[in-house]
């Protein structure tokens, strides 16, 4: 039987941090990426902790799930950015408890923003949000400085790559054509 916590504890019962910290430091410390040097890394937020970043988030200002899963990465600095898959159940369940409402826009996007009741759950869950938000700071700043935008260039790199290995067996050519622009994209980075 699976009991959904609300709070904001996590596995493990702990909300005062630690838990987050070591996980990140665990994960992204040194090398910036996930266990083993993939990109793939520890989960970053505890159960609830989540909900409650980006319900603040949309208290900011209205969003779309895009932009608060770019809000998310920008804060922890590139080290870490939400999946879709993890972003949209989450404003969903937001939108079934009533702390959030949805706008259907032109195009089919949808557009959140806080409820009243939503706004009211935030000032109950003030501390741990600012411990949140505080954690992420650090987080990024633990990174080293690195760029959102140079994690996700590395993320795209990958993807392109797994999306065109995907599709077969290459000829002689293209795998001589991937394999230079590899080869001229680590140039042009060793000289940067």
């Amino acid at each position: 039987m699976r009991h959904h916590n609300h709070g904001g504890e996590g596995r493990g019962g702990r909300c005062d941090g630690e838990g987050f910290r070591a996980r990140f430091m665990h994960g992204f410390g040194r090398h910036g990426m996930g266990r083993g040097g993939g990109m793939r890394g520890p989960r970053i937020f505890d159960s609830g902790d989540l909900r409650l970043v980006i319900l603040a988030l949309i208290a900011e200002k209205p969003r779309h799930g895009y932009e608060l899963i770019k809000a998310i990465e920008e804060r922890l600095g590139g080290a870490y950015a939400p999946s879709p898959g993890v972003v949209y159940p989450t404003l969903t369940l937001l939108e079934d408890m009533g702390f959030a409402t949805v706008a259907a826009e032109a195009g089919g996007k949808k557009l959140y923003s806080i409820t009243p009741e939503g706004s009211a759950h935030l000032v109950e869950n003030q501390q741990m949000v600012d411990g949140l938000l505080k954690r992420m700071e650090e987080a990024a700043a633990a990174q080293g400085g690195s760029k959102p935008q140079l994690m996700r260039a590395m993320m795209n790199l990958r993807l392109a790559l797994r999306l065109r290995m995907s599709r077969g067996s290459m000829s002689e050519e293209q795998l001589r054509a991937v394999v230079a622009a590899i080869d001229a994209a680590a140039v042009a980075v060793e000289r940067a």
